[in-house]
């Protein structure tokens, strides 16, 4: 049994005892503490929360409780059903709520959920927001109203509409173009939401012949949820015998992107963002952000628009928070999420798939093509264990004072750059280990690299036993 509390909510396999799986009482205490949060911070206010899942087979017993939680506290929820992450952040500001919960563990295996937390303007809690959150959770500082007091409970089932005609009347969104191409497009609905949503915006957007891989939302996943190219054989083989215009792979809650070209090859879960951002600036030239992990082709792109390009730590919070700052018109992760301030700040697969249609379609050429015209970076990920005892901090400094000489980033771990190729070495949050990502100008360099930091921190943990 797995439990991981964080700043932006609860996940854990489900089963157990309480404190070890994510249990009946963990749900109720992270609920509550959410909902006590809320009333600190809206005093004498009739609270509204919008709350959503994807389709694990857990998600309709989790719903039960958070909601019976927030209206025995005399909050009123809203719910949203069967939905995507994106959606439900939108569904905070369409019903001008004070707070959303999303009930998904995103990538994580059937066995998992979790409660995703998002504040009144529906993104991620900040930390100095998650923190104060944590404070009501520990020694169940709660309480519940009396019967006549209780929270109500409405549903709205149209949110995933409103969603997507959001997009559709987005100025880079081109439906018409989209119509034209007589696109046939092969969706991965991983048995999840996206089996639903990926299908409806395709049809609103005018796409005609869409073939459905996985698409009953069952929570019966097929295979591992995480769109990877290792798990999306079944996509990239349907694309190819069908001759298919292009795949498209999301995971369980809708706000990761992953595309299989025409002939069958991955368009790189990496470049999801990069394609995305260079439709999108050669349309409103402006500033980019990625984490530190994500591939430098956005740097790239945005150089040649005339942009400025910066980096945040690791984390849609995080994202979200330099985007606002350095005044970005898009953004994203490194693992298909695409953030697209026009609409919302949040990763929108919906979103993506929208303006990648656009961009396919505008330029008349197949999807491996497209991929051609952007920078060529290729990264390697892989993740070094550590013995019992071993102070990661200390392996990380003691590789920035090595390579002192090279530019370096140390707002999350330490990222060393070298000429055209980079390592970006970070802590785990739930395993001793160190997650190392190494991106050059072609594979064979980049693992290269990685061979070599490895190499310098065994060394380093010798020299510390």
């Amino acid at each position: 049994m797995v439990l991981i509390q964080s700043i932006s909510g609860i996940r854990g396999t489900i089963g157990g005892r309480p404190g070890e799986g994510l249990s009946p009482v963990d749900v109720m205490t992270f609920a509550g503490a959410y909902g006590m949060w809320l009333k600190n911070r809206n005093p004498d206010t009739q609270l509204k929360v919008v709350i959503g899942r994807d389709a694990r087979l857990s998600g309709p017993v989790i719903t039960h409780i958070v909601t019976a939680t927030l209206q025995a506290m005399g909050i009123d929820v809203i719910d949203l059903g069967l939905s995507t992450t994106p959606t439900v952040e939108l569904g905070v500001k369409h019903h001008t709520s004070h707070g959303g919960i999303v009930i998904t563990a995103s990538h994580n295996p059937k066995n998992w959920n979790a409660l995703k937390l998002l504040n009144e303007k529906g993104e991620f809690m900040t930390k100095e927001e998650g923190e104060a959150m944590q404070v009501f959770a520990e020694p169940l500082a709660f309480s519940f109203v009396p019967s006549d007091m209780l929270g109500r409970y409405i549903t709205d089932e149209k949110m995933l509409e409103r969603h997507i005609d959001m997009i559709r009347n987005l100025p880079l969104v081109d439906t018409e173009a989209i119509a034209a191409a007589n696109f046939h497009i092969v969706v991965d609905g991983i048995n999840s939401s996206g089996g639903v949503a990926v299908p409806a915006l395709l049809r609103a957007l005018g796409v005609q012949k869409i073939t459905g891989l996985h698409c009953e939302p069952t929570g019966l996943f097929q295979h591992n949820p995480e769109p990877l190219p290792e798990h999306l054989h079944s996509l990239s083989a349907e694309v190819e015998s069908t001759s298919a215009h292009l795949g498209i792979a999301v995971d369980p809650d809708v706000d990761r992107l992953a595309m299989v070209c025409e002939n069958g090859d991955m368009f790189g879960e990496e470049y999801t963002l990069v394609a995305v951002a260079d439709y999108v600036l050669s349309k409103t030239p402006g500033n980019t952000v990625s984490n530190l992990s994500s591939s430098q082709a956005l740097a790239e792109v945005t150089k040649k628009h005339g942009g400025l390009h910066f980096y945040s730590p690791v984390g849609e919070a995080h994202v979200v928070e330099a985007m606002k700052k350095h005044h970005a018109v898009i953004g994203g992760e490194g693992n298909g999420g695409v953030i697209y301030p026009a609409l919302h700040y949040g990763r929108d697969a919906l979103a993506g798939i929208a303006l990648f249609l656009s961009a396919l379609a505008l330029r008349g050429i197949s999807a491996s093509r497209l991929k051609n015209t952007l920078p060529q970076f290729h990264i390697s990920k892989n993740k070094i264990e550590l013995p019992e005892g071993v102070d990661i901090g200390s392996i990380i400094g003691e590789l920035a004072r090595k390579y002192r000489e090279q530019p370096q980033e140390t707002i999350d771990g330490l990222k060393i750059w070298f000429d055209n190729q980079w390592v970006h070495l970070r802590a785990s949050n739930t395993e001793p280990i160190i997650r190392m990502y190494t991106e050059s100008d072609s594979m064979v360099k980049a693992e290269k690299l990685a061979k070599l930091i490895q190499s310098d921190i065994s060394g380093v943990i010798r020299t510390m036993r």
